[in-house]
């Protein structure tokens, strides 16, 4: 017997539908694993509370275990309030850049799961410029995990077919949002410091990140 495929559901990213994001949510309550658009690729969610969840996760991407696993929120106060402690530096890009594609690492609150965080204390975050994913974060009041809807090592995936392909049964709903906005992950910074480090570069120009704390 095949593995069942995934729930597809349609939804506009721009202007999700509150019974996509309902029915989303109750999966990832649930303990499985939703694909979703992000203002960047496709992302695979989970409820970073749930420790059954990201054992899937895990398990569905072939990730090791020393690779931390990156967060999205609804705002800013859900990230102060849920992920971790931001500096003055990491407040400052926050209020800049977003909603938007920079992922910020800070310190980790001490109630996340230490596989998330591959057993470090930091964590990466950023609140997304895309209502549908800064929807779910809010609906499962918590932040969900954004870490690309692929296998370890292969592309990243920028439709919902192509993390069909890359997941199947693995996932337990999918929705599919069209192409997604951007070919490029999001910019990531260590903002627990004094001034900014780039870890990634992405669709967020460093000289951008630069210039905003000039």
């Amino acid at each position: 017997m095949s593995d069942p495929t995934p729930i597809r559901i349609p939804i506009d990213p721009l202007a999700p539908a509150a019974a996509a994001v309902e029915e989303a949510v109750r999966v990832l309550r649930r303990g499985g694993l939703v694909a979703y658009p992000t203002d960047t690729l496709y992302g695979l969610g989970a409820d970073p509370r749930r420790a059954e969840a990201v054992e899937r996760l895990f398990r569905a991407k072939g990730r090791a275990a020393e690779k931390a696993v990156p967060l999205v929120a609804a705002d800013l106060q859900q990230v102060e309030q849920q992920v971790g402690v931001l500096t003055p530096l990491a407040r400052r890009l926050a209020r800049r850049f977003w909603p938007g594609p920079l992922t910020l690492v800070i310190m980790a609150a001490a109630t996340l799961d230490g596989r998330l965080l591959a057993q470090g204390d930091t964590v990466a975050v950023r609140v997304p410029d895309l209502p549908l994913a800064r929807a779910l974060a809010q609906a499962l009041e918590a932040p969900l995990t954004a870490t690309s809807a692929n296998r370890s090592g292969a592309t990243p995936p920028t439709t919902a077919a192509a993390a069909v392909t890359a997941l199947g049964s693995s996932v337990a709903l999918v929705l599919d949002g069209g192409p997604a906005t951007a070919a490029e992950p999001s910019t990531i910074v260590d903002a627990r410091g004094a001034s900014p480090v780039l870890l990634r570069p992405g669709v967020v120009a460093w000289d951008r990140v630069l210039e905003s704390l000039r």
